[in-house]
């Protein structure tokens, strides 16, 4: 048991580090425990808000108790964490987008540098599983939208809002990556996952992943309430941007991958395997 968890049991309620992306979706996601309309039962939960690159890297070393990570990150942790059922960021049509000032094909991507947000998310794992081998240089995902527009890169990976907000800043598409997924393969994107710390113990991972979906259910049940909530992390979205942002990734997927959702995933992961991104073979578990 990690002596962290020691002192955390010892204190009578269980303290939860949470970490998340100040996101609008991940904002709406938690709500329900952030107002109180959830009961935390044995539990007391502490909001860690950070980047998802950030998150990722802490994953690896095993810092909080429960974490949004990009899912190309889970095999990497997948000794110290395990899949929650719910929580999943996953687009069905739809996913990060690489966008120019000009216009490209797809092909002409594999000749220029791209900016990435991070070599750990999931938005540069399925680029690398479209393009294959391809030049790119990372750098936090809120300055990309500006280096593209200033001349600076020939093109960017936009996540999070940017998928939203590059048109109206002049930019063009080039491929969205949630579309070439489905055409590919059928099943939506599996992006973000949320995912707990094994040496919690079963019966604590079943009881915690409990309390977490009720959070997303009572989210989408109050939907007003919760978008009120979440627009306080809308970074400049207006309020009818960050509805639709929310929209696309918190649905019915989210309190609950579903077969097609854990079809989506080890689909992804099987791919990114065979590309060689990982040293030890993948094993997808969820809670429960």
């Amino acid at each position: 048991m990690y002596g962290p968890l020691r002192a955390l049991l010892a204190c009578g309620s269980l303290q939860i580090r949470l970490g998340h992306s100040p996101d609008p979706d991940d904002a709406f996601m938690f709500w329900g425990l952030a107002s109180g309309e959830v009961d935390p039962r044995q539990f007391e939960f502490e909001h860690v808000l950070r980047d998802i690159q950030t998150l990722n890297s802490w994953a690896l070393d095993g810092k909080l108790e429960v974490t949004a990570i990009s899912l190309a990150a889970y095999p990497l942790v997948q000794e110290r964490y395990v899949l929650l059922p719910h929580g999943a960021s996953m687009g069905s049509g739809y996913g990060p987008i690489v966008v120019s000032t000009r216009e490209l094909a797809t092909a002409d991507l594999r000749d220029i540098e791209i900016l990435v947000p991070g070599e750990l998310t999931t938005a540069f794992l399925v680029l690398r599983l479209c393009l294959g081998n391809f030049r790119y240089r990372a750098v936090p995902f809120d300055q990309i939208s500006e280096e593209v527009r200033s001349g600076r890169a020939d093109a960017g990976l936009l996540i999070h809002e940017g998928q939203l907000t590059y048109e109206s800043e002049g930019l063009k598409k080039v491929v969205d990556l949630g579309e070439w997924w489905l055409l590919e393969t059928g099943l939506p994107l599996p992006l973000g996952a949320n995912v707990a710390r094994r040496d919690l113990g079963v019966d604590t991972l079943f009881e915690l992943s409990e309390v977490l979906r009720d959070s997303i259910q009572a989210g989408l049940d109050n939907r007003e309430e919760a978008m009120e909530h979440a627009l306080q992390y809308g970074r400049g979205l207006d309020a009818e941007l960050a509805d639709r942002f929310v929209g696309m990734y918190v649905n019915e997927l989210t309190c609950d991958y579903g077969d097609e959702g854990r079809q989506a995933v080890r689909e992804l992961l099987s791919r990114a395997e065979e590309l060689g991104t990982y040293e030890q073979p993948v094993r997808v578990e969820f809670v429960g």
